[in-house]
């Protein structure tokens, strides 16, 4: 089947995937920017919000780092202060605008402790809207969680089902599809756990893909690392989690896949490049598609600091965001080097 779409999806993908840059993943919720805000000391309002990620946003040299931001239906909305719709400033810098369309991940019924992400009521109309806001490609994350008998595959079903769903109404509009099927870093699980859990997971995904015939060119998966939970007795090394990650992709990845991004769900800023640079290493010569990363907190932790504590302190935290960016790009390349990271300080 030739999608009608296709060759626009294409485009996109690869302006995202673009070699040594990543996605920015600023599409936290209302409620999780407050909190962020209130632990470095900012009043979460929609003139803070707007002002902080115009910060972002406008920060000089991180378009040559990031290809695209993920925004929030309030973010696609506004604009910087001087009246530029905030899509149109990240078109003007060749970045692709993108926008979060679940709407949270809500209790599983019949499931204790387990999660399924909800928001595909309205979908259609909403993407028609985002693609006349600008949007591009779009986001949506589901939540496994690993814990005794968890997942069940009533969760990992329900979850791929839905992102299944969503993926096939975004193609429809001409919408980039993200996928995230974040498997929980909490927890006190070994790295084998992780790996046995992303592997059966992601052929779960896969399948259901398939089943709603996505064209798999015009997708990309965000996708956490097989890694130890935060909470084991003995956590794996950087290069275990980057062996382990690589080769988890080569099995349940299809090779036609747009792309990979990783999420860092939970990791240190520079834990993550550090693994992020590993991962690209191992990968060398050995993987079908692209990998970069889709970072929040991992880009934005040392920015949203340093303009917390004053807010006249805009340009420092610019520096810390681009900074932190341009670490990442060299490990979505193999070329980080912890060297640098002492040298900046």
């Amino acid at each position: 089947m030739t999608h009608k779409h296709a060759k626009a999806l294409n485009e996109t993908v690869q302006a995202l995937m673009a070699p040594g840059k990543g996605i920015l993943a600023l599409d936290e919720s209302n409620a999780t920017c407050t909190k962020r805000f209130e632990a470095a000391g900012v009043q979460s309002t929609p003139e803070t919000r707007r002002r902080y990620r115009e910060l972002l946003m406008t920060a000089l040299g991180s378009e040559n780092h990031i290809s695209g931001a993920i925004l929030y239906d309030e973010t696609i909305r506004q604009a910087t202060s001087d009246g530029v719709p905030f899509p149109t400033l990240l078109q003007t810098r060749g970045q692709v605008p993108g926008i979060k369309v679940d709407t949270g991940a809500k209790d599983l019924a019949n499931a204790p402790g387990e999660k399924v992400t909800e928001g595909l009521d309205g979908l259609r109309e909403r993407l028609a809207e985002y693609h006349e806001l600008g949007a591009r490609f779009a986001k949506w994350r589901a939540v496994i969680a690993i814990g005794d008998g968890l997942p069940s595959q009533l969760c990992c079903e329900a979850n791929a089902h839905a992102m299944a769903r969503y993926a096939a109404l975004c193609q429809e509009a001409g919408i980039v599809p993200i996928i995230e099927p974040e498997v929980l870093i909490d927890g006190c699980h070994d790295i084998d756990r992780c790996e046995a859990v992303t592997d059966r997971n992601l052929h779960i995904v896969f399948q259901e893909l398939q089943a709603h015939r996505v064209l798999l060119e015009g997708v990309i998966l965000k996708t956490s690392m097989v890694i130890s939970g935060l909470r084991a007795s003995k956590r794996a090394g950087i290069q275990e989690v980057a062996e382990r990650t690589v080769a988890t992709l080569l099995r349940c990845v299809p090779a036609e896949l747009g792309g990979v991004v990783f999420l860092s769900g939970g990791q240190g800023n520079v834990e993550s490049t550090q693994h992020l640079n590993a991962i690209q290493q191992v990968a060398i010569g050995r993987t079908p598609w692209p990998m970069t990363f889709s970072y929040a907190r991992a880009l934005q932790q040392p920015a949203l600091e340093i303009w917390g504590s004053n807010q006249q302190r805009a340009a420092e935290a610019q520096q810390a965001f681009v900074f932190r960016a341009q670490m990442n790009a060299l490990a979505a390349c193999g070329k980080y080097s912890e060297s640098l990271e002492v040298e900046a300080a």
